[in-house]
């Protein structure tokens, strides 16, 4: 029995316990009519009043859809990035250059998105960087942060200059388990570089690829509350309102904790379902997660 293993990990039973699972006895507020005087057990019961509330409201599916349009683009634009660093990595010989470009490139995932948030600021705001330049030479600066198409485009962008460095790092793992061999045959039969890559890196890596997919597809109505906060403006609502800021807004400002939970529901039953979905239709292929 691997007690000491067992101790190390108790900690990390205890973390889901306490703030993942435990907390899911607080679904119920989504039918109810809370009120912080009744509590949780004494508020009254109130059915799907709330969901019936929430989807009769046209603000409701303008923020289910911005959440959908800015998730699917995340997952699109984003998850090839890290897939080309990291075959572009595997395939550097010298070592230094390599360790430097990836401290470089890993960098900005240690930083906040007040950081990242107040440097994509600094850069394309009214009076940023690059609307000085432009103003020198258009004469005006141009609204990158007051446009929605601009502001969808710097939104996906920043993300993914934040985070794929540090996705990189899965995939080149899964790579070190390639088989050195089968490079120094394809080597010998002829096969160039992309040749390689197209037949053996990415093969060799698609496990890997697949499984981050699936869970990327589970977190598919979930947009990162901190980076939408910090970018989004009054201008751009129309495009930047998801559900994060709906429910810090509405639940936490508003305090109307009943609507927010429902709404929260509805974001996890949605991707639980999309997980479900996609996890069957990796299993046709035997990639299946579960």
């Amino acid at each position: 029995m691997n007690l000491p293993l067992l101790i190390m990990f108790t900690p990390v039973v205890l973390y889901y316990l306490i703030f993942k699972y435990v907390p899911m006895a607080g679904i119920i507020i989504a039918f109810k009519d809370y009120n912080l005087y009744d509590g949780v057990l004494r508020s009254p019961w109130v059915g799907w009043d709330n969901f019936e509330k929430l989807f009769h409201n046209y603000s409701t599916v303008r923020i289910i859809r911005n959440t959908l349009l800015l998730s699917v683009l995340q997952i699109v634009v984003a998850f090839p990035f890290p897939i080309a660093l990291a075959v572009m990595f595997n395939e550097v010989k010298r070592m230094w250059f390599k360790k430097l470009t990836q401290t470089l490139v890993y960098l900005p995932h240690f930083f906040s998105w007040i950081i990242v948030g107040g440097m994509v600021i600094t850069v394309f705001g009214i009076e940023g960087s690059l609307n000085k330049w432009l103003s020198g030479l258009l004469g005006e600066p141009y609204p990158f942060l007051y446009n929605p198409g601009s502001w969808v485009t710097l939104f996906i962008g920043a993300g993914v200059w934040k985070d794929m460095g540090f996705n990189a790092i899965i995939y080149l793992a899964a790579m070190a388990a390639i088989d050195p061999a089968l490079y120094e045959s394809a080597n010998i039969d002829g096969a160039g570089k992309w040749q390689q890559i197209k037949h053996i890196t990415l093969p060799g890596i698609a496990p890997t690829m697949i499984l981050l997919l699936i869970l990327s597809m589970g977190r598919v109505m979930e947009v990162g509350f901190e980076q939408v906060f910090i970018l989004s403006n009054g201008a751009v609502k129309d495009v930047a309102d998801v559900i994060s800021t709906y429910i810090y807004r509405v639940g936490l400002q508003g305090a109307q904790f009943s609507l927010t939970s429902a709404m929260g529901l509805f974001e996890s039953c949605v991707s639980f379902l999309l997980l479900l979905i996609v996890n069957g239709a990796a299993r046709r292929y035997g990639r299946g997660l579960f």
